[in-house]
């Protein structure tokens, strides 16, 4: 595995390559990240793993400076995996300039859910992902479902910008309790940790309710916020919606999707739950 920190030497050792395969990450990887380079190995070759923290996507009173920087040990672990080539490098690599140029994802999917409590969150991630494209241009990228509202904004900014990019989706790993392996599982403390999996149950409580015929979404989303509340959460959302758009679901709803952001102490949680639908709603 070749480790490069500059994007003149990744260009270099990508120069002719047609099936290159990318996965992008902010590093302190976890099997996870590992799985999507597995998928990614699937469909394209050299597989190139990128890590970088990116500024752009966090707000203020983020965890952007204390966010695990662990290079060494991130590489052990794309190694194991087969990963090709690693690409590390630093902001002014990324950012060689101020970026006064920014992918500006549309209102319906960069304020909703997720994005309404982090403004500018996904304009940031998209414009690095963009970049990353531009400098790796690989045939197929390998993006995790556990991050959903990411998925669907990279898959729209594919679709709208023409790009030869083939996007992987790979299925949230999870830890034998349920709790969705996330690099920021490491803030919680012990306490907190044995609690994190009531975020799971609760969506998986209104994926079996709408599976068994529950139509009072409304109803369901409120009664699993209530519960966590109750059990010392701070609850951004719980909310079911249409899994290829992310409206709110309706009559032509083949494919649902159960999501929550909750905050357990200072560390904010996120998951989700796809329910398949026989009939339209």
């Amino acid at each position: 595995m070749r480790i490069f920190h500059t994007a003149a030497e990744l260009r270099a050792a990508l120069a002719g390559e047609t099936g290159t395969a990318l996965v992008p990450t902010m590093g302190n990887l976890h099997a996870g990240h590992v799985s999507l380079v597995e998928l990614a190995k699937q469909h394209g070759s050299p597989v190139v793993a990128s890590i970088f923290v990116n500024p752009l996507q966090f707000g203020a009173g983020e965890d952007f400076e204390h966010y695990p920087r662990t290079l060494a040990a991130d590489c052990d672990k794309l190694a194991a995996a087969g990963c090709d080539i690693v690409f590390a490098p630093d902001a002014t690599e990324v950012y060689p300039v101020p970026q006064t140029f920014t992918v500006q994802v549309a209102d319906s999917l960069a304020n909703d859910l997720c994005g309404a409590f982090r403004p500018g969150h996904f304009n940031g991630v998209a414009t690095v992902v963009l970049k990353l494209f531009n400098l790796v241009q690989p045939r197929v990228a390998a993006f995790g479902k556990k991050d959903f509202q990411q998925l669907l904004v990279i898959r729209e900014m594919v679709r709208q910008f023409n790009l030869p990019i083939g996007i992987l989706a790979g299925d949230t790993q999870r830890e034998a309790d349920g709790l969705a392996m996330s690099s920021r599982n490491g803030y919680l403390s012990p306490s907190e940790r044995a609690r994190a999996p009531a975020l799971q149950r609760e969506l998986a409580a209104i994926a079996a309710a709408v599976r068994a015929g529950d139509r009072e979404y409304e109803a369901l989303c409120g009664a699993a916020a209530r519960h966590l509340e109750m059990a010392g959460w701070d609850v951004d959302y719980i909310a079911l919606r249409d899994a290829a758009s992310l409206r709110p679901v309706d009559a032509a709803t083949r494919r649902a999707v159960a999501l929550g952001a909750a905050r357990l102490g200072k560390t904010r949680l996120i998951d989700n739950l796809e329910i398949a639908l026989g009939n339209p709603l």
